[in-house]
C-alpha cells in the first residue's frame, strides 16, 4: 500500500469516527447524512466526471441528493483511459458547491477508475465515406473513374455520442491523381478528430491521339487521327476530345506517333499569304463597293491583315473572308 492510498484510508476512517460522534452526540441527525460509495469501475460518456455517474448517492434528502449527483469532479480521461477516483477530490468540490462535508459520509474504493466509453471507426469505414464522397463530388460517368487505392494509416477511437464527419478536400487540389483528402469527426457538434486519407482517383476520357508521326504544316485528316481512352491524370491540362476539333486543321509543328493532341500544336491553315490577290469588300449604309487588292501577311479565316489598295497603292487592314476576299470593317 503506498502513502497515497494509506492517507486516503486513514482520512475516511477518520472522517467516519467523527460522523459517528456526531450523530450519537446529536449534533446532527442519523437520517440527514448522505452517502457516497464510489464505484470501483465506473464507465461515462460525457466529458466531465459527474458523482452521480460514478457513485451511489443515497439519503432521505432528495433535492442534496439530486445536487451531489449534479456536481463535477473533473474532466474525463480520454478515450479509452483510466483516471483514478480521489476522495480528497470529492471533498474539495462537495465544499465548492456549498455542502457540509459534515453530513456526507465518502467512500471510495481502493483502486476506484473511471474509465472513458469509446466508439470505434475502422479503417474501412472510413475508406467507404472518402469513396462515397468521391463518387458524389466527380460529375463524369462513374464508370469511367477508377479509385486504385485508399490509404487510411490506421482505425479512429471516439468518445461515444453523436458522431459526425466531414470529408475536406484542400484549396484548389483536383480530384484526380495521388490526393490527400481529411475526414473530421466530431462528436456531440463537437471537433474530435481529423484523419488523413490518400487516394489515388483516374479519370478515363477519350482524348484524340496521330496514328502516325505528322510533318509541320501537315493538313490533317481522319487516316491521321484515331480515337483512344486515357487517364486524365497523365494528361496534360488541355487535349482535344474530339475528332472535329482538328480535321480541316494543320500541325504546328513536327508530331510523333501516338502524340496526344492540344490546341497549340494545330491550327487553321492560312487562307491568304503575301502576294495573294484579293477581292476588297467595303459596305457601308447599303453602299457596296469592291476593288483589288494585294496581301501584304498571311492570314486564316477571321484575321485582319495588311492589305495594299492596287489602284491606289494605298495600305488598309481587313478581316479575312475566304481565300479570294477580305472585307473592310467600320
Amino acid at each position: 500500500m503506498n502513502s497515497r492510498t494509506f492517507s486516503d484510508n486513514l482520512s475516511t476512517c477518520f472522517s467516519a469516527f467523527i460522523l459517528m460522534l456526531m450523530i450519537l452526540s446529536g449534533q446532527i441527525c442519523a437520517a440527514d447524512v448522505i452517502n457516497i460509495r464510489t464505484y470501483e469501475k465506473a464507465e461515462i460518456e460525457s466529458d466531465e466526471i459527474y458523482l452521480g455517474e460514478v457513485a451511489d448517492i443515497s439519503g432521505n434528502d432528495r433535492d442534496l441528493v439530486h445536487k451531489i449527483e449534479k456536481i463535477s469532479i473533473g474532466s474525463a480521461p480520454l478515450p479509452g483511459k483510466t483516471k483514478k477516483i480521489h476522495r480528497d477530490r470529492i471533498l474539495i468540490c462537495l465544499k465548492q458547491n456549498s455542502i457540509v462535508p459534515a453530513q456526507i459520509n465518502v467512500i471510495v474504493p481502493e483502486n476506484a477508475v473511471v474509465t472513458r466509453s469509446t466508439l470505434e471507426i475502422t479503417s474501412e469505414k472510413i475508406k467507404k465515406i472518402v469513396l462515397a464522397f468521391i463518387e458524389q463530388k466527380l460529375p463524369c460517368d462513374k464508370n469511367k473513374v477508377k479509385i486504385n487505392d485508399i490509404r487510411v494509416k490506421s482505425k479512429v477511437i471516439l468518445p461515444k455520442g453523436d458522431v459526425t464527419y466531414k470529408v475536406v478536400r484542400p484549396a484548389k487540389t483536383e480530384l484526380l491523381g495521388t490526393t490527400l483528402l481529411s475526414v473530421d469527426f466530431s462528436v456531440n457538434r463537437r471537433f474530435v478528430k481529423k484523419v488523413w486519407v490518400s487516394v489515388n482517383i483516374a479519370v478515363f476520357t477519350e482524348v484524340v491521339v496521330t496514328k502516325r508521326p505528322l510533318g509541320r504544316y501537315r493538313l490533317i485528316t481522319e487516316d491521321d487521327i484515331h480515337v483512344v481512352s486515357m487517364n486524365l491524370a497523365e494528361l496534360s491540362s488541355s487535349v482535344i476530345t474530339c475528332p472535329e476539333e482538328v480535321l480541316g486543321k494543320r500541325t504546328r509543328r513536327a508530331i510523333d506517333s501516338d502524340a496526344v493532341l492540344r490546341p497549340d500544336l494545330v491550327e487553321l491553315p492560312p487562307l491568304v499569304k503575301r502576294g495573294d490577290i484579293v477581292m476588297i469588300i467595303v459596305e457601308s449604309d447599303g453602299l457596296k463597293i469592291t476593288t483589288l487588292g494585294k496581301v501584304k501577311e498571311k492570314g486564316r479565316k477571321g484575321d485582319m491583315v495588311r492589305v495594299e489598295n492596287i489602284d491606289s497603292n494605298k495600305g488598309i487592314y481587313a478581316r479575312v473572308l475566304d481565300s479570294s476576299s477580305v472585307k473592310v470593317d467600320f
